[in-house]
């Protein structure tokens, strides 16, 4: 007779390469460990938008394969070359903060940096985060970074 588990639990971590999500991957990946959870790391990434400018697309550099370096870096940062849970990476084209919502429905929580490289370092909640505390389906952490 075989043994008949839960749903998998899943802890869904916004990244962009701050120092700030940088903790909250390791902090995800701690906590993870504790709830035998997988980590699910996200970084968004879209074109930049100016109003009244057009700009054809094709005059951007590469941003998914730059998120991907970023993210793929940031989870090297964060957990070194063994990680001791199951970490799963996406790169995913939108906002933020909309994605990271759309990640954290059915997930156990979502954890983000309290900043991320936005322009208001003053600022002691960044918008993404602030905009996920507020309306997250599920419990969210916010990891402040020492130097914050």
């Amino acid at each position: 007779m075989s043994e008949q588990t839960g749903p998998e639990q899943r802890i869904v971590v916004g990244v962009d390469g701050s120092p700030a999500s940088v903790d909250a991957l390791r902090w995800a990946v701690g906590q993870a460990r504790t709830r035998g959870a997988v980590v699910e790391a996200l970084i968004a990434w879209q074109h930049p938008v100016a109003t009244g400018w057009t700009v054809p697309i094709e005059s951007y550099e590469d941003l998914p394969g730059i998120a991907r370096k970023t993210l793929d870096d940031s989870v090297s940062e964060a957990t070194g070359s063994d990680a001791p849970v199951e970490i799963r990476t996406r790169v995913q084209e939108g906002g933020a903060a909309e994605c990271l919502l759309d990640a954290a429905r059915g997930a156990e929580l979502l954890v983000v940096g309290s900043r991320g490289h936005g322009g208001f370092t003053a600022a002691l909640l960044g918008s993404v985060g602030q905009h996920c505390v507020h309306h997250a389906p599920c419990p969210v952490v916010v990891v402040r970074h020492p130097e914050d």
